[in-house]
């Protein structure tokens, strides 16, 4: 029993889960916006109803927005049409892309026509027009998806278009992300078989987590699929498993958690190569723990790692009900960001350094990321936020 316990605790970190089977109700008697002194809080659907959070990266047509899955229920949105229904709604049946007004101006949702049960684990691509995604179907071809495998997908934001790096085989916590040039423009009316078609360029970038519990690398300008390579996990950190690797802006590292159990974990960074070996941030005087869910943020020509850090014991979760003014202090932890410079291919000495100290972003933490216009937190699991800051 042990064992399967200690296997469960850091499964229910990287993948999302209701935390309790629920129908939720609505929470309209909630504010849906404050603003104090850390700035201006905005609930997202306002209820306890949001998983995998991940921050707009398209600020020409989704500003001041975030990407999220949902769990069962009732969802407090303004729904853009018939579709999109708000009542009955099934785990993970849609992506939403909602503003700090509760629009959804983006969504997709499962096709049951295709057999497709559920997403899990979205993330906004490193440029803003492409979403990358699990997808679990029955294997056993049955409507009660109660037997599932997983695939990786991209979504085209302009049609809706999906392209399947994986179709099936993929672990529910892959926790899958996608880099693509960002001088690509995709064109809805190029054939969408092929990478190069699809996204613009052959140059895209995939990566995710095996089964093996190892990070795997795709450059598809460089053989693809058939090419795929595997990051060394970090020395004497073999039991430890792999949460959320994400690529930097330039293509060429990922920051990642590894997880001991809910309560203890790393973070890590480590450029994609076969013979690369990870780098740890470490847990200095001042923080709060070790960095928790580590994001790139890059403003101009600036680089930053965002994450969030939680008191002692705490899970990677956002219990509090953060518009209550006495958590914005930091009681129940904080967002922070470093500046660093990484070069990749380069000698050890020269491949990454620290150019300041830790500041303070905000007193509150927020595990989505920062929008690339530097206005906005996203956070989400189980209370979900978008912070625009002062």
């Amino acid at each position: 029993m042990k064992k399967i316990f200690e296997f469960l605790l850091p499964a229910l970190l990287v993948a999302c889960y209701s935390p309790d089977p629920f129908e939720a109700e609505s929470t309209e008697d909630t504010a849906t916006q404050q603003s104090s002194k850390i700035g201006t809080l905005f609930h997202v659907n306002g209820s306890e109803q949001i998983c995998n959070p991940s921050v707009s990266n398209d600020m020409e047509n989704y500003p001041a927005s975030m990407l999220w899955l949902n769990f069962s229920g009732k969802l407090d949105v303004n729904a853009p049409d018939s579709i999109y229904t708000t009542k009955r709604v099934r785990q993970h049946d849609r992506l939403t892309v909602s503003d700090t007004a509760g629009n959804v101006n983006w969504y997709l949702m499962v096709d049951k026509d295709e057999g497709e049960c559920q997403f899990q684990d979205p993330e906004w691509s490193t440029h803003g027009g492409f979403i990358v995604s699990l997808r679990g179907y029955d294997k056993s071809g049955k409507t009660s998806c109660d037997n599932l495998d997983f695939g990786i997908f991209a979504v085209r934001m302009a049609d809706k278009k999906k392209f399947w790096f994986y179709d099936k085989d993929i672990q529910e916590e892959a926790t899958p992300h996608l880099w693509v040039d960002p001088s690509a423009v995709p064109d809805t009316g190029a054939a969408d078989s092929t990478v190069k078609g699809f996204f613009g360029t052959d140059k895209v970038r995939l990566t995710y987590v095996s089964k093996d519990d190892e990070i795997v690398f795709v450059d598809f300008a460089k053989g693809g699929l058939s090419k795929a390579k595997k990051l060394k996990k970090p020395a004497g950190r073999e039991s430890w498993k792999i949460d959320s690797p994400l690529i930097s802006p330039d293509g060429n590292f990922v920051v990642y958690n590894m997880l001991e159990n809910m309560t203890t974990w790393e973070a890590y960074i480590q450029e994609l190569s076969g013979s690369s070996k990870a780098i740890k941030i470490e847990k200095t005087a001042g923080m709060m723990s070790a960095p928790a869910q580590p994001h790139w943020f890059k403003f101009q020509d600036r680089l930053f790692v965002l994450w969030a850090e939680f008191p002692a014991g705490s899970q990677m979760l956002n219990k509090a009900e953060l518009m209550e003014t006495s958590v914005q202090d930091g009681a129940v932890g904080r967002t922070v960001m470093r500046e660093l410079r990484i070069a990749a291919n380069a000698p050890s000495d020269l491949a990454f350094e620290w150019l300041d100290d830790m500041r303070e972003v905000a007193p509150v933490p927020m595990t989505g990321g920062r929008s690339p216009d530097g206005n906005f937190l996203a956070t989400g699991t189980n209370l979900a936020y978008l912070l625009k800051l002062p």
